[in-house]
């Protein structure tokens, strides 16, 4: 099925379970500890043995010496897998780190052995008996060193332009009344999922079998198929429940590819789960940028100039981090110049963390516009409001969708009792307390991509959905399971969903907000299908047929679904294919972050009291599921304002807080009460269900609405994530 053309009226209008907050299909399976996880397979692979991997003990150089043979000694130990033996790996098309030091060392911790055995501390012990010689280099670590050096790399499949002019920006921007022009730092930082990277991998001759933790099939499935020199076809991934992923795990990181490999040197079926400190320095994480916004305005808040310059790092291939992604659709602005440059630095990758661009380049960019506003003398809400736009801003022939920004910003404005915050910084205070408000916009793309589902009707009238979406704790088992009791017009236990295996027909997975929207339109697709099967199995020859309550109904005639197929299960299969509207027109979703701080005017601790997020995300598919992905998200936000960065050791290059003790994120006692409310809209531009993502949504706009925040509360700007209390508490206003 081809997608060209707005979506009229069809059965997902009718909104009976579509919508509707069900609770989460595998909640139970979740909630009793039956649910399996990556790790926990057990009766799969039969006599799996034990990965451990070794990690390099410098960040550049290269190995002089292996030696494996008291390991190899060791008593449960089946083999030592090293560049020597391990073949040749490739390198997977959407990461560019290697999997094995071979023998060049690019990063610290890049793997330099695995070491296989009958138990995993058996595997661990002997990993201490492999001795490793090094020639060491001098690396790259400080990415504040190339500031002024570093290129604008040559434009790739990912995050749009590097450098994009509109207008004469710069002669805009030295004619502006009104002006902003500083520099705001966010660091690496680390997905720190709850579920660590784990797979265990088994071959039957020339093909493999991976029970993982992976985010998106497809992706695994090529990338592995490049990394073991394998056809695609070859590689079969089953990854039912993921415990977390954030982008993290959105195609091959070392625990499979290492597990593959070692299993097939060894060949035993092998068994591998990556400890912290492995996960924080060898797989990829959110870099650190260095981004300078300039602003400039007219006296009424109307942006004349708009420019945002980037700096982050990576590996040699890698790509940038594309924080400029945001600032080139949400404002209005007739001159712009957005740009974005890469450093080389010897750390591991830098890539996608969840909503990559979006969330740390609006962490730069909302705060410029709330010190714009404060020039401006003028409410940071009504300057976002003057500064809209329906139509995209760099190509004005090419319109918004849908654009609910305003209202985003209208009726958090309202739920927040926004007109209560008193404008001038640290007016408010409560015993040793001072308190503030503070509020950003958010952004983040609409994407979709082709997607397919396979539908079985049994003799029961139990209909089953086949494909390969993933649920990292989103809910897309669920979402899936009221599109389809919708289309087939049955209550939602009716249906069985199956997801998470490389065999079932393909969506894009788990990543860049695409997921839910991608794949409930593949569902669509193959229910629209078994519709018109099911239909001439009845005898009905007319397309006024109506799907309701487990009957098929046309005029006066109703027969039961199930009836259909009395003679046989029925199976049909297919995918919603997308062309033309993406480019006709600018598919994004929008919301407004508000926060209420409060500070110790005595320690600078900041405490979070209350938060609110307004999305439009087109039609809200479970608004229960929803909400926790909003609200996820913005507790994510709250550790990227204040506690997570992933601290460089810059003379041996690698971070030093590389495990959940030294890397903090929020808890229970750090997060208030927060609220999401969703606008009443719907895409028909997106696809027939007119549904768009919303988990990394709640992430973006929360960090800088928090900073604003902190700012009211105390009259000091803090330009660099995260605002721990060192960076304000000497500036803070008088006690007396």
């Amino acid at each position: 099925m081809i997608f060209d053309t707005p979506a009229g009226t069809n059965p997902t209008d009718r909104m009976k379970v579509l919508g509707k907050p069900l609770d989460r299909y595998e909640g139970h399976l979740k909630t009793t500890g039956t649910a399996t996880y990556a790790y926990e397979w057990q009766d799969v692979a039969p006599g799996f043995a034990y990965g451990y991997i070794l990690g390099a003990a410098i960040a550049r150089g290269r190995i002089t010496s292996i030696d494996t043979r008291d390991a190899e000694r060791a008593p449960g130990v089946i083999g030592v897998v090293t560049y020597l033996n391990a073949g040749k790996p490739g390198v997977g098309k959407f990461y560019v780190q290697k999997m094995l030091a071979a023998p060049e060392v690019d990063h610290y911790h890049q793997p330099v052995a695995v070491v296989v055995a009958e138990t995993f501390e058996q595997a661990r012990a002997a990993a201490g008996l492999v001795r490793v010689d090094y020639q060491r280099t001098a690396g790259r670590f400080d990415l504040a060193a190339q500031n002024g050096s570093a290129p604008v790399p040559p434009e790739g499949e990912f995050g749009g332009p590097n450098e994009k002019r509109v207008g004469d920006f710069a002669r805009a921007f030295a004619a502006a009344p009104v002006k902003v022009d500083e520099t705001y730092t966010v660091p690496d930082q680390a997905h720190a999922m709850m579920e660590p990277h784990a797979s265990i991998a088994k071959w039957d001759g020339d093909r493999v079998t991976c029970w993982t933790s992976i985010q998106q099939m497809n992706w695994g499935t090529r990338d592995l198929g490049l990394i073991l020199g394998i056809p695609k076809q070859n590689v079969h991934l089953i990854s039912p429940y993921i415990g977390g992923g954030f982008g993290g795990k959105g195609t091959v990181q070392i625990d499979l590819a290492l597990a593959a490999i070692a299993a097939r040197v060894v060949k035993r079926p092998v068994k591998i789960a990556l400890q912290r400190p492995i996960m924080f320095n060898t797989t990829i994480h959110r870099p650190k940028t260095i981004q300078r916004v300039q602003l400039g305005a007219g006296r009424d808040g109307r942006l004349t100039a708009i420019g945002h310059d980037s700096l982050s790092g990576n590996l040699v291939g890698g790509r940038t981090e594309p924080t400029v992604t945001s600032t080139r659709t949400l404002y209005a602005g007739a001159n712009r110049l957005t740009r974005m440059r890469l450093a080389t630095l010897d750390l591991a990758e830098g890539n996608a963390m969840r909503a990559p661009g979006e969330a740390p380049g609006l962490m730069a960019l909302e705060i410029a516009m709330d010190e714009l506003a404060e020039k401006l003398k003028m409410d940071p809400i009504e300057l976002r409001v003057v500064n809209d736009t329906q139509v995209d801003p760099e190509n004005p022939d090419k319109p918004f969708s849908t654009r609910a920004f305003v209202r985003c910003l209208r009726e958090g404005a309202q739920r927040f009792h926004w007109d209560k915050r008193r404008s001038t910084p640290s007016a408010v205070r409560e015993g040793q307390w001072l308190i503030g408000m503070g509020m950003a916009g958010a952004i983040r793309g609409g994407k979709i991509a082709k997607a397919g589902a396979r539908a079985r009707l049994d003799r029961t009238g139990v209909v089953t959905i086949e494909t390969d979406m993933t649920d990292i704790g989103t809910g897309s088992y669920t979402v899936v399971q009221q599109t389809a009791a919708e289309m087939m017009g049955v209550a939602p236990d009716r249906i069985v969903v199956k997801l998470g295996d490389s065999t079932f027909p393909e969506t894009p997975g788990s990543g860049g907000q695409q997921g839910a929207p991608s794949v409930t339109a593949g569902v669509y697709a193959a229910c629209t299908k078994l519709r018109e099967t099911v239909a001439q199995r009845l005898g009905f020859n007319t397309a006024d047929v109506d799907f309701a309550d487990g009957h098929v109904h046309s005029g006066n005639r109703s027969v039961k679904l199930a009836d259909a197929a009395k003679d046989g299960d029925i199976v049909v299969e297919d995918l919603m294919e997308f062309a033309k509207l993406a480019d006709q027109f600018q598919q994004q979703t929008f919301g407004a972050h508000f926060a209420e701080v409060a500070v110790d005017a005595y320690t600078g601790e900041v405490r979070v009291r209350r938060m609110l997020a307004v999305c439009a995300a087109g039609r809200i598919l479970n608004a229960k599921t929803a909400r926790s992905q909003v609200i996820g998200g913005m507790v994510m936000g709250v550790g990227a304002a204040l506690m997570e960065d992933m601290a460089i050791d810059k003379r041996f290059g690698f971070f030093v807080n590389h495990d959940l003790a030294g890397y903090e994120v929020p808890v229970h006692a750090d997060i208030p009460h927060l609220d999401a409310f969703f606008i009443d809209e719907v895409d028909p531009t997106i696809s027939p269900v007119k549904a768009k993502g919303v988990g990394e949504l709640g992430l973006t706009g929360v960090a800088p609405a928090i900073a604003n925040a902190i700012y009211n509360a105390t009259g000091v700007r803090v330009r660099e994530y995260p605002i721990t209390l060192e960076k304000h508490l000497d500036r803070l206003p008088a006690l007396a």
